[in-house]
């Protein structure tokens, strides 16, 4: 359902390699059976059912009987679903043994998705993604598209349940809607997943398409389930948007539908208890609200079904018994959070979204020995909230002040820099003229002393010369503004090559030919904003292009580099000294 973190894939998995026949007339025998016919009755029975493992365990036996190594392997697949996670393991164990030989291309992968899907279905996402990446490894080495595909899926899902949404979302939009991969159900519930992670990254419009064509599609085919999902997905949205009384409205009804005759997996039970608590929340009604996020500590506790939501859920009954000065309801949720964070942190490996700060693990460390301090001496709570203000209100002031103490320095060089640009104009009196007169850095003069030693004994001095005058007339002429140039152009230009232009560039200039080129650009710039008030009025993307570069980003990079103030701020302090 909503907060689907996992696809069914072990219902995928299981059933991709082995497609049954239509059957119209259902047979009143397992012996009667062929194996494609008890193949599909077993993945067509609900999970759990005392028909289905029946079925597996005939299949199985018969396949023994008639030393069938295929079928025997399918019927270890077929019994692992029903099992709880040892009995399980021996059975993929048992596959490995029997299909170790294998030739199919199926085989090793297909044991470690159905491996790593048993994991995540036991909420060992460590595993799990071990197991994931073991078969995606395997499928790739024998081209198996499909499994690669149901690999890439899996690990998608656990990088959006560690909040890496965007990523997940490109992963099922490509296989939801560019490969030939999925059948239609599989393509359904990757859209409902998809929807999830465009809630997540804010993709509104996006999700609410697909949230409607799901709730459309399932009540025109009747499928109750998949109806409910979508439903409780569209609650999740409606929370999202702020329009708590429209979600609570159908969470309510998945409430009834998931909580009656095992409907439910303990993922839509809680994501239901989990939104239907943070709308009352919403909505102010506190009491509501705690009253299903108690609910859900009760399912944790019942299943140790544990979600980095969770963390949202014991924050919420901490304040609450907080501000209802229930110290032993307090102190029971603190200890019941702390317990869920370690786990997260230990197993999960997964970083909280939105864990407040004061509820961070140091800190409600911290403050559960507060408490447990404060049941015989109240006084304690006082003195530790006093000193968190303090060491905020610190913290708060030392990072204002570097701030302040950094923009001063910023704006001194600014100031300086355009000091210079006014002084060189008053000085050359060039007018309106705008020639590349500052040096925004300090200026590598390279000695004329020996500078024939530093340059290899291929070049003459009349080369050098040369060369030397060439860049003169490329740096008079601004030809360095021209998009694109680069070394081998510009000896081409100045009819040399590459080498001889390097080295001459490298000693006279005292730097390689990209900065050289970046200081002519950024001097230039440093002048003609300075000079030039309807230049300066262009957008930025317009001035980088002006000036060569091939982007914003690089322009303003090469700026602060060469000045040691960012352009934004010496843009500020040219119109503040203007209208000074």
């Amino acid at each position: 359902m909503m907060k689907i973190k996992s696809l069914l894939l072990f219902l995928i998995i299981g059933v991709v390699f082995y497609h049954a026949q239509t059957l119209n007339i259902r047979k009143n025998s397992l012996e009667e059976q062929t194996y494609e016919e008890l193949e599909k009755e077993f993945y067509n029975s609900p999970a759990g059912e005392i028909n289905s493992k029946s079925i597996a365990d005939y299949y199985l036996k018969r396949a023994k009987s008639e030393k069938n190594t295929t079928q025997i392997a399918e019927g270890y697949v077929m019994l692992h679903f029903a099992e709880d996670l040892p009995n399980a393991l021996k059975y993929l164990d048992s596959l490995q043994y029997i299909t170790k030989n294998s030739k199919e291309n199926i085989y090793p992968a297909r044991i470690y998705l159905l491996r790593g899907n048993l994991y995540s279905k036991n909420d060992n996402l460590q595993s799990a993604f071990n197991n994931y990446i073991l078969g995606l490894k395997y499928a790739k080495e024998k081209g198996n598209k499909r499994q690669i595909a149901m690999a890439h899926i899996s690990i998608a899902h656990l990088n959006n349940y560690i909040g890496k949404h965007a990523e997940t979302a490109k992963v099922l939009r490509h296989y939801a809607y560019d490969t030939d991969y999925m059948n239609e159900d599989e393509k359904n519930s990757l859209k409902l997943n998809l929807a999830d992670a465009y809630i997540e990254i804010n993709k509104m419009d996006s999700a609410y398409v697909l949230i409607k064509d799901g709730l459309l599609d399932s009540k025109k085919n009747k499928d109750v389930y998949r109806y409910h999902q979508n439903l409780g997905l569209l609650g999740y949205y409606h929370l999202h948007s702020r329009n708590y009384q429209k979600a609570i409205d159908g969470l309510l009804e998945c409430e009834k539908y998931f909580f009656t005759n095992h409907n439910g997996s303990k993922r839509n039970q809680n994501y239901t208890l989990l939104y239907l608590g943070k709308s009352y929340a919403g909505l102010q009604e506190k009491e509501k609200a705690v009253g299903f996020f108690r609910k859900i500590d009760s399912l944790v506790l019942k299943t140790n079904y544990i979600y980095p939501e969770l963390r949202d859920v014991y924050t919420y009954l901490i304040d609450y018994y907080k501000e209802n000065g229930d110290k032993e309801k307090q102190l029971y949720y603190v200890d019941r959070f702390l317990k869920v964070d370690q786990v997260l942190d230990m197993q999960f490996r997964y970083i909280s979204r939105e864990l407040p700060r004061r509820y961070d693990t140091p800190e409600l460390q911290q403050e559960k020995e507060s408490i447990t301090n404060e049941l015989t001496k109240r006084k304690s709570l006082f003195y530790i909230v006093l000193s968190l203000l303090l060491i905020s209100h610190l913290l708060f002031i030392n990072v204002y002040f570097k701030y302040k103490k950094s923009e001063k320095n910023y704006k001194k060089i600014a100031q300086d820099l355009i000091q210079s640009v006014n002084e060189n104009k008053s000085e050359k009196n060039r007018g309106p003229e705008i020639k590349n007169e500052i040096s925004a850095a300090p200026v590598q003069t390279v000695s004329t002393e020996n500078v024939e030693d530093k340059i290899s004994r291929t070049i003459s001095e009349d080369i050098a010369q040369t060369i030397l005058k060439e860049l003169e007339i490329f740096e008079n002429n601004d030809q360095f503004l021209n998009k694109g140039i680069t070394l081998g152009s510009l000896a081409k230009k100045i009819k040399t090559n590459s080498k001889y232009l390097s080295e001459i560039i490298n000693t006279y200039k005292g730097k390689n030919f990209a900065t050289y080129l970046n200081d002519l650009r950024i001097d230039y710039a440093i002048s003609r904003l300075a000079n030039d008030k309807k230049f300066r009025s262009y957008k930025i993307p317009f001035i980088a292009e002006e000036l060569g570069y091939n982007n914003e980003q690089a322009f303003t990079l090469a700026f602060k580099k060469r000045t040691g103030t960012p352009l934004s701020i010496y843009l500020k302090e040219i119109e503040n000294m203007s209208l000074g």
